[in-house]
């Protein structure tokens, strides 16, 4: 993944027009997509079950240090280089550095217990398991994954064909809305976007290259509070319902503003705050809580599948919201697309509260033994 990512950065940045940018965009969706799907699974099957979703949100709190660190960087780069025609060269050309970092560093790291014992490699799995554990319980642990993954060896299901059982079905279908329901609050399109909504909002060009800083920063502050205070506390379930609630309560104070506030700084400056404070919330309590429980989720023999199920679903949502993003916002403004955003959250809330399972406080292989059993709730 580490090298589709350099490759795709490379094309980008020595494209000599968009016959060459679209494919090597369409080669870093290929490595964001794999990246997506198989960092949370590492994660969750390397953590102790006490520390899961602290290690496995590390990843979420990657991503938003990136975005974050992209922000502040092409705010230095448009202000220095900015009359350049090839600006966004150098911006684009940044984007090699963590792709070389990914490779090297992965060399160091051991490979998933888990995945180990799936192919029969049980001492291999016992030594990396000993490497985070205690000795009993790195061999407990060994001895609970070696007796599911013997079960499962006899039922020779797999795939597409573990979808004919109830409660797989509904994991699959579970994992998802969950993934979809994360899409369709905006985050992304906040992200990608975010200096044209401040500057549909109210501020200059300039000025909102800058202020859109401050998402990024909200959105590690946000993330870095659910990580060491927030996720390994609240019942996952709980934290994520609790969060579609507060970001779709923003979408509605967004649209309220955006249809009553007259074009000018106070709007501008009450959008921004609103943006932020939906930054934070969405951070703080549904994106790393989502991968977490995406990752947790679904049993051994179809985690891989199901969790390239769930993040193609949300990747799919996130293609459509960032190709009608602009689209909207230019024909119905920002109280149009925040309208919708608002409207899809309390459909999303009322899904989540039905079906959503809670998944911390219990090792995989619990989880798996009591969703077979029909216990979800």
């Amino acid at each position: 993944i580490a090298v589709v990512f350099f490759v795709g950065t490379l094309g980008c940045v020595f494209a000599p027009g968009l016959g060459v940018m679209l494919p090597s965009r369409f080669i870093l969706g290929f490595a964001v997509g794999a990246a997506s799907a198989t960092v949370p699974v590492y994660l969750s099957e390397l953590a102790p079950t006490e520390r899961r979703g602290t290690l496995s949100g590390r990843n979420e709190l990657a991503i938003v240090l990136g975005q974050m660190l992209a922000f502040i960087i092409n705010a230095i780069i448009a202000s220095v280089w900015g009359e350049h025609e090839g600006v966004w060269r150098y911006m684009l050309a940044v984007c090699a550095v963590p792709a070389v970092f990914l490779f090297f560093g992965m060399l160091r790291m051991p490979e998933s217990p888990r995945w180990l014992i799936s192919k029969g490699r049980y001492d291999e799995a016992l030594q990396v398991l000993l490497e985070v554990r205690n000795e009993d319980r790195a061999r407990a642990e060994l001895g609970e994954v070696e007796h599911l993954a013997a079960e499962e060896a006899e039922s020779h299901k797999g795939g597409w064909s573990d979808m004919a059982i109830p409660w797989i079905r509904r994991l699959v279908i579970i994992g998802c809305g969950l993934a979809a329901a994360q899409q369709v609050t905006g985050i992304n399109s906040i992200m990608y976007y975010g200096t044209q909504l401040l500057t549909e909002a109210g501020f200059s060009a300039s000025a909102a290259i800058i202020a859109n800083v401050a998402n990024g920063v909200l959105a590690v502050v946000g993330t870095a509070l659910c990580l060491f205070v927030v996720i390994d506390k609240v019942h996952r379930r709980r934290l994520i319902i609790f969060g579609f609630c507060a970001t779709t309560t923003i979408h509605g104070l967004i649209t309220l503003a955006a249809t009553i506030l007259p074009a000018g700084t106070t709007r501008a400056w009450v959008i921004l705050v609103l943006c932020v404070t939906f930054v934070f919330f969405m951070q703080c309590c549904l994106n790393a809580p989502v991968w977490v429980a995406l990752s947790e989720m679904f049993p051994l023999r179809i985690r891989g599948f199901g969790m390239g199920i769930s993040i193609l679903c949300m990747w799919l949502v996130n293609a459509a919201l960032t190709f009608s993003f602009p689209v909207v916002v230019g024909k119905a403004g920002l109280q149009g697309m925040f309208g919708l955003f608002f409207v899809i959250g309390l459909a999303a809330i009322f899904f989540l509260w039905k079906m959503l399972p809670n998944t911390s406080g219990r090792s995989l292989e619990e989880l798996e033994e009591s969703f077979s059993r029909g216990e979800f709730v």
